[in-house]
């Protein structure tokens, strides 16, 4: 079986980290079958490090440009693949092999209003368009998006499989005694904070954060701080003047994007890690701050009860009130965080990347048909078929 994997998107989060996480995997369980990695010139010694049956070939189209809709079909064309898999909604018209198509979310349609124009919107229901007719089958990563994409596009449910995110084996490792005393030192970390990590964006829900983190310090947490790791603040004013309206400015800390060894330190100190996020396709932050021990507090829409199940205080996003209690609760009930850091550890033991990616390579194997280029596979359980 020859399998091509758009592997672009490499370096990015989010996507990327799937895209990492499904290379990894399948050079850990498939010595087989033949991977055919497009990249971007930067990443062309990929498949070195992969393995012997991984082969990178140039793909430097930009994403989401015109000439990937003409280049990265010319390229399959030449490597004659049993299976493309898209590991993001752009499966351009002109690609003829068989095809898989991960859609993580479908924000984009969800939340028009945060994308920068009209064209956006359009290009992003196109695109998805074309890849939920076009491909044999759709990976998602909850049922939470399962049904979005079923609302939005009316496809069957059998041509969608749910194939859940997992977390890196980091988070699970306990860090060394010095590691921890470095982070404290070197992030002044001596007072309790309540913590977020992610990306800064309009749908993480960052104004009411901080709206509530203000309430809470009326209330009399007046030692807490509140840390947000992601994007650097520029990247959404209305913190800023957030901040600046409920002057905050020297007890909300905005730290960037940091290392995961780093992030699993701060994880484990935080009094409480909140994600109010309004939509997430899956959200691997909880689940991190789960593996890690952090008492966890996020929204009770999309997928997130999903993913967190028992292990996390539920509340209503576009409720600051309702953020307010959630995270005072466990700042002031030791057995409710206690139980939570507990049910928190067990819950993230359930997810699992070798789980996942061993799932989607029995994808793959549906779509080839059983015995493409004489694989010795688990053959075809599901539909076929081509274009």
């Amino acid at each position: 079986m020859r399998v091509a994997i758009d592997a672009r998107k490499l370096h990015d989060f989010g996507i990327g980290t799937y895209t990492r996480n499904l290379l990894r995997h399948l050079a850990r369980i498939d010595r087989d079958s033949e991977y055919v990695l497009l990249c971007q010139r930067a990443d062309l010694d990929i498949g070195a490090q992969l393995g012997p049956n991984f082969r990178t070939v140039l793909e430097p189209s930009p994403n989401y440009s015109l000439r990937e809709q003409i280049h990265v079909p010319w390229v399959l064309h030449r490597e004659r693949p049993d299976v493309f898999h898209a590991p993001h909604y752009v499966l351009p018209p002109a690609v003829r092999c068989r095809s898989v198509v991960t859609i993580h979310d479908c924000i984009h349609l969800m939340f028009p209003q945060y994308l920068p124009n009209r064209a956006a919107y359009a290009y992003a229901k196109t695109a998805m368009w074309f890849a939920v007719r076009r491909s044999e089958r759709i990976l998602t990563v909850s049922e939470a998006s399962k049904r979005d994409i079923i609302h939005f596009f009316n496809v069957p449910p059998e041509k969608i499989v749910v194939v859940y995110n997992a977390i890196d084996e980091r988070f699970r490792v306990e860090p060394a005694a010095q590691d921890v005393a470095r982070v404290r030192e070197r992030y002044q970390l001596d007072h309790g904070f309540v913590l977020y990590v992610g990306n800064i964006k309009p749908h993480k829900n960052l104004v009411r954060l901080i709206e509530a983190f203000d309430v809470l310090r009326l209330r009399g947490f007046v030692d807490l701080k509140l840390l947000i790791i992601g994007d650097e603040i520029s990247r959404l004013p209305a913190l800023r003047r957030a901040v600046h309206s409920h002057k905050l400015h020297k007890h909300v800390r905005f730290l960037g994007y940091l290392p995961d060894e780093t992030l699993a330190v701060l994880y484990r100190l935080a009094a409480v890690f909140v994600f109010p996020s309004l939509y997430e396709g899956f959200g691997l932050p909880p689940l991190e701050a789960m593996a890690c021990g952090a008492p966890v507090v996020t929204s009770n829409v999309s997928s997130l009860p999903e993913v967190t199940g028992d292990a996390a205080v539920l509340v209503d996003p576009y409720d600051v009130e309702s953020i307010v209690d959630g995270v005072q609760r466990v700042l002031t009930d030791p057995a409710l965080a206690a139980d939570l850091r507990a049910k928190g550890i067990a819950r993230s033991r359930q997810f699992s990347w070798a789980q996942s990616v061993a799932r989607t390579r029995e994808v793959y194997q549906e779509v080839a048909g059983k015995g493409a280029r004489g694989h010795r596979g688990t053959g075809a359980r599901g539909q076929g078929g081509g274009h």
